[in-house]
């Protein structure tokens, strides 16, 4: 049968007599343990003598005594006590690692190194106290997380709860208000959630009823006063229920251990709270614990319990057949005992004891060459997945005091600002993500940083619990090279500094397109078309889209001078006579004969680009003329089936030093200097080139070509050339 463990403060009772407390730990031990206690009894005597914590005013030696006296009753190994005992050696003795590991053995100068780097923090990191709830509770979470990433050995996370409950009890001997305030602040933010997490019960009861004592005393103080005014007259009544109890237990013969349960202040307050009830209205101030050998004599218990006393609807919890996610199992149930009063059970095996009283700490015994079970394996599963572990436990482990060697957070790293605030960062960051952590634009300033007050270069790797301070300029931004050279691992790094250089090259690209835009409007100045209509007529939803349209080359100023021309006012249609009479007024239209007249105001299409010897027919436009289309012209079809009727005989006329523009389209893989060896080729032929339209995409690239020719037949000849080109694959006029 495992023993039921004793209240904190029963524990630090007996540690008051620290020369009686050793004698009976030590007589509990082998001797080697407790040989190994008694040298780091003595030796903490010696060195603690007549000094006291700079803190509080405890004195050293007695906090060591009763810190260890808590961790004894939480089994984590004689080297843990021994640790607890020697925290302080390191204050005192410039060699101090050196020494315990020389004088006692490698663990305790490990647990004490680990010990001593959690005080320090705890000593730097801060809460703001000005946050909101929210901030401040996920400050703490970030601080509770920082101490277990700190630690190589989840004992020294343990050793530094005990060694907190130890100042707390020893608290109200602090004269200063402010001080006791603050210590009972991190004690609630930090400290008793932290033994939550680890399910340490009996040490976050403690520091949750010895922190609201100080950090809402009249709260405090009114639940316990309306607990001590019916004490005597509960107790006796509790007293007449347990006898009930073990009258009948006995009777069935099942083995059980009976008690009136303790009621903790704080959880007292958190339920009047939460469920806005009197004191009187609790079920719980009236409150006995069963416990018993086997899981099947915890349900014979509440039948027995039921069928003396009336069950309280909707007050009962199985927590056996369906444990907390913290693994705590028991029976709960209220009922209406003696004299109509409620009164509040709880029934589990001592196993669930031990485990709903002191956690996972309870199963980390010691046993001598002892093999890992598989319900110790799952039961540390359950605590790395608890604490956010990253990593499967090994199947391997044999000794069951490794254990207590994690790694926990292993992708994360905790660092300080100047100001003592936690911040959390991925394994490997370094000066630059933690300034990007701060703020985005001391990130882009980021020009230097000092860790613990020596300057270190950018990409040097940050460390668990460095304090780190940056150097800024004053304007500025990132350098590429930081992501180059893998000087930042956390994703918002990253993301912010690609963000800043996407945004100075598309400041850069939207002033171009901004340029270009300008230009083509100064190029028609008869239009003022709606800035905002012309952007959604070109298809965005706002001008700064057509600016980057624009300058990345996307959209081409032939579209936006369509798009500007399309806002032009329509002109007064003009009758074919019209036409006629206008082009007498000395009009040269490059020798086009309509219907065998000359002189007629006519204009080559841009679409189909006629040069002569082209097949040519006329389409009469409304205000501008004869438009002269090659005869098998696509738009010169759609035209004609809306407007057959405006189809007019042409033909070319006598051609006098005219020339025509032409496109010429050429398809060709891509390669370095493929454009200089097509401009060559054009310049032989001595074509002269007016524009230029070129595009690649997986490695293919697409040039349109815009020349001038006095005919077609000039053509032919300079397709043939530029075919024997290496890369192309094809040439054609357009």
């Amino acid at each position: 049968m495992v023993s039921v463990v004793r209240p904190v403060a029963d524990t630090l009772a007996d540690a008051v007599d620290a020369a009686a407390w050793l004698d009976r730990l030590s007589a509990a031990l082998p001797a080697a343990d407790g040989e190994l206690l008694a040298r780091a009894f003595a030796e903490a005597r010696t060195l603690y003598q007549d000094k006291t914590l700079p803190s509080t005013g405890e004195d050293v030696f007695s906090h060591a005594v009763g810190a260890a006296a808590i961790v004894a009753d939480l089994d984590l190994l004689p080297d843990a006590i021994a640790a607890t005992l020697l925290f302080a050696v390191p204050d005192y003795l410039a060699n101090g690692h050196e020494w315990l590991a020389r004088t006692f053995n490698p663990t305790v100068a490990m647990l004490v190194e680990g010990v001593g780097k959690v005080r320090r923090l705890t000593e730097l990191a801060r809460l703001d106290r000005l946050a909101t709830p929210e901030d401040r509770a996920r400050q703490a979470e970030t601080m509770r997380k920082m101490l277990l990433a700190m630690v190589t050995d989840i004992r020294v996370v343990l050793i530094k709860l005990a060694w907190r409950t130890q100042t707390m009890h020893y608290l109200p001997k602090v004269d200063d208000e402010p001080l006791r305030r603050q210590i009972a602040t991190e004690t609630m933010d930090v400290f008793a959630p932290l033994a939550n997490r680890l399910g340490v019960w009996q040490i976050k009861w403690e520091l949750e009823d010895l922190g609201f004592r100080h950090q809402d005393p009249d709260s405090y103080k009114k639940i316990a006063r309306l607990l001590d005014e019916r004490r005597l007259e509960r107790l006796d009544y509790i007293d007449r229920v347990l006898d009930t109890l073990r009258g009948e237990l006995a009777r069935v013969e099942v083995h059980a251990e009976v008690a009136g349960r303790p009621k903790h202040i704080y959880s007292i307050w958190k339920k009047m709270r939460k469920k806005k009830l009197d004191f009187s209205e609790l079920y719980d101030i009236r409150a006995v614990r069963i416990l018993v050998d086997k899981l099947q004599d915890c349900y014979t218990a509440l039948g027995i319990i039921h069928n003396m006393w009336q069950p309280i609807p909707g007050e009962f919890d199985d927590y056996i057949s369906h444990p907390k996610a913290n693994n705590y199992r028991s029976l709960h149930t209220a009922v209406i005992g003696p004299e109509d009063k409620a009164v509040e059970v709880q029934i589990r095996t001592f196993e669930m004891h031990e485990h709903a009283e002191f956690g996972v700490a309870a199963h980390w015994r010691y046993k001598e060459g002892g093999k890992g079970d598989s319900a110790y394996e799952e039961k540390i599963s359950w605590l790395r997945q608890l604490l956010d572990w990253r990593e499967e436990i090994s199947s391997e482990r044999e000794d069951l005091a490794d254990a207590f060697k994690t790694e926990l957070f292993a992708d994360t790293i905790y660092v300080l600002t100047p100001q003592g605030r936690v911040l959390s960062l991925p394994a490997g960051a370094t000066p630059i993500d933690f300034a990007y952590a701060l703020h985005s634009d001391l990130g882009n300033r980021c020009r230097g940083a000092k860790v613990e007050g020596q300057i270190v270069p950018l990409s040097t790797p940050l460390a668990n619990g460095q304090r780190v301070e940056i150097l800024a300029a004053k304007e500025g931004g990132p350098s590429v090279n930081w992501l180059h050279e893998g000087w930042v691992k956390s994703s918002k790094a990253i993301t912010k500094i690609r963000q800043f250089i996407r945004q100075q090259n598309a400041d850069a690209v939207r002033e171009t397109g901004h340029q270009l835009f300008e230009r083509e409007l100064a190029r028609h100045p008869a239009h003022h078309p709606n800035q905002a209509a012309l952007a959604e007529k070109l298809g965005f939803a706002k001008l700064d889209e057509v600016y980057a349209a624009l300058g990345h080359g996307e959209l081409s100023l032939r579209a936006l001078a369509q798009a500007i021309e399309s806002f032009a006012p329509p002109p007064p249609e003009l009758a074919p006579e019209d036409l006629v009479k206008r082009s007498r007024g000395g009009h040269n239209a490059g020798g086009i004969l309509i219907e065998g007249v000359d002189n007629l105001m006519t204009i080559l299409a841009g679409c189909c680009k006629p040069a002569p010897p082209d097949t040519v027919v006329g389409f009469v436009t409304k205000g501008r003329g004869i438009s002269i289309h090659r005869s098998n012209c696509l738009t010169l079809k759609r035209l004609s089936s809306e407007a057959p009727e405006r189809l007019i005989t042409a033909d070319w006329g006598e051609q006098k030093n005219s020339v025509f523009p032409i496109d010429i389209e050429i398809i060709a893989r891509d390669r370095a200097s493929l454009l200089r060896d097509i401009s060559d080729t054009l310049s032989r032929e001595k074509l002269n080139v007016i524009a230029i339209n070129s595009q690649t995409k997986d490695a293919r690239a697409r040039m349109r070509f815009t020349v001038e020719v006095r005919g077609v037949q000039e053509i032919s000849r300079v397709i043939a050339h530029i075919n024997e080109i290496q890369g192309v694959q094809e040439a054609y006029r357009c």
